[in-house]
């Protein structure tokens, strides 16, 4: 714990790996691009996947799971999707291994050859619309609200932790309706849904808004997201929510007999978030010192640390915390109570520092007798003396104010970070500058866009949704805009 960890200002690719491996998140495995999930950042994701599927569920979907295995064949029918994902599939040959003939190990056994390739899933539209299909027959079956937890696999070469790996973590939101309107509500709704866990659980405001024709999911109509801000300027595309219209039954053959006694394609979205908001967790909130994580999301929420010379003194604590642990538990708050003996408090006040716990508790014989309690905010790093009555009382309220605190912080950092420029001059002089999201009027074309792209590593993030039309000049080309758009350097 006494090692210090790289300077966010001086190296912030440093200070994020090293973060991520010494608060115990995560590790690289001995499989390229994949990574190990430790406990402490399971128990995040498992915080995340926990508040995400209430919401899912209270507005109406169910979970449900679809194999791991997708046929080739399956891939090739819809021709924008399996363009998108065609370079990063991992593909599945052979279905038996057999004793090498030297008897050093195993190989591969050429007669056990597939006679149809498997595609580890990289999404799972079309195992599912080819599901669908038996199960749709007519509008009574519709619409269909599917969801659920597994992983995927798109092969990346150039990986780090939680960011881009070659197999993460997510959910995947899967469902069916009879009209196009009810479909385009399903997709606004989800990504509803995002923007409210972003904002109310992650502290983290996002931008809501539609992608570019360039930046759409491979097979969709249209692509809507919500876009974040890290501490280095950076963007992070935080979800992504899919209107698919009817490609994808057209593409599987699914066809239901409307009310009206017709015969007609099935309408369909999809939509997800990964195991990539931890990365954004961490990189719009935490400082140097390590994680600073909003309450909502922290595995612990309040740690305890007695202060002790001996067993008789653990003894004299123990008796007067136990209740106070109680009531903080009845309250649904996370408490961990570190008896450890094999650490000093010092080390233990830096380790949960470094994992970033909301609040800590410090307690000795001498606030046994005063009947206080040191308190440790981990957000503004302030303590302060406060009375043992009452303390699930005060420890819910700072929590409560720890949480919109950082939310305000990093709302703060995000408005000062989005300038609106009016010449492509200005547009490159903040991308490489103070960096941040960039507003600024487009002409609309794919082309204009790309040569955006290549000369400032800066893409379109969105066309935000509650932004007016506001008629100007395409900074690059000098043509007619309708509305600005936001750019950015992004992860």
């Amino acid at each position: 714990m006494s090692k210090a960890l790289p300077k966010r200002e001086e190296d912030y690719s440093a200070w994020y790996n090293e973060l991520v491996k010494r608060a115990e998140l995560a590790e690289n495995s001995a499989v390229r691009g994949c990574m190990v999930i430790k406990p402490y950042g399971y128990s995040i994701w498992e915080k995340i996947q926990g508040s995400l599927d209430k919401m899912f569920k209270d507005t109406g979907h169910s979970n449900a799971y679809f194999p791991l295995f997708i046929p080739k064949s399956y891939l090739s029918r819809e021709a924008k999707h399996v363009e998108g994902f065609a370079k990063e599939c991992a593909v599945v040959t052979h279905y038996r291994l057999k004793a090498s003939e030297d008897g050093n190990g195993v190989v591969v056994d050429p007669q056990a050859k597939l006679e149809e390739e498997l595609i580890v899933r990289p999404t799972s539209e079309t195992v599912i619309w080819n599901t669908y299909k038996n199960w749709i027959q007519s509008y009574r079956d519709l619409p269909i609200l599917v969801n659920q937890w597994a992983n995927v696999v798109r092969w990346e070469m150039r990986t780090r932790l939680f960011l881009r790996t070659a197999e993460f973590l997510w959910q995947e939101g899967h469902t069916a309706h009879a009209t196009k309107g009810e479909a385009v509500e399903e997709t606004l709704k989800m990504l509803d849904v995002y923007a409210t866990f972003a904002q109310d659980y992650m502290a983290m405001p996002v931008y809501k808004g539609v992608k570019t024709e360039n930046e759409r999911f491979a097979g969709a109509i249209d692509t809507y997201c919500i876009e974040a801000l890290m501490q280095d300027g950076k963007a992070l595309q935080a979800g992504t929510s899919h209107f698919l219209g009817q490609n994808f039954a057209k593409a599987f053959d699914v066809k239901f007999a409307t009310k009206e006694g017709g015969l007609d394609w099935v309408w369909g979205t999809s939509w997800g978030v990964s195991t990539r908001l931890i990365g954004g967790l961490i990189m719009a909130h935490s400082d140097d010192n390590g994680l600073i994580l909003p309450p909502k999301l922290a595995p612990i929420q309040v740690v305890i640390v007695p202060i002790v010379k001996d067993q008789e003194q653990y003894a004299i604590i123990d008796e007067k915390i136990a209740p106070i642990i109680e009531k903080m538990k009845s309250r649904g708050i996370s408490v961990h109570y570190d008896k450890r003996d094999t650490h000093k408090p010092g080390w233990k006040f830096a380790e949960y520092e470094l994992k970033g716990v909301p609040l800590r508790l410090a307690v000795g014989p001498r606030d046994v007798d005063n009947n206080t309690v040191e308190v440790a905010r981990r957000d503004t790093l302030t303590k302060e003396t406060v009375s043992m009555d009452n303390i699930d009382e005060k420890v819910m309220s700072l929590l409560e104010d720890i949480q919109n605190s950082i939310y305000q912080k990093a709302l703060k950092y995000r408005n000062e970070h989005t300038t609106e420029v009016d010449t492509y001059d200005q547009l490159r002089e903040v991308l490489n500058g103070k960096g941040g999201f960039v507003k600024a009027h487009w002409d609309g074309t794919p082309e204009t866009e790309e040569r955006i792209k290549q000369e400032t590593k800066a893409t379109i993030r969105c066309i935000l949704l509650d932004e007016k039309e506001e008629k100007g000049t395409c900074v690059y080309s000098g043509k007619p805009s309708k509305q600005r758009v936001i750019f950015a350097k992004a992860y």
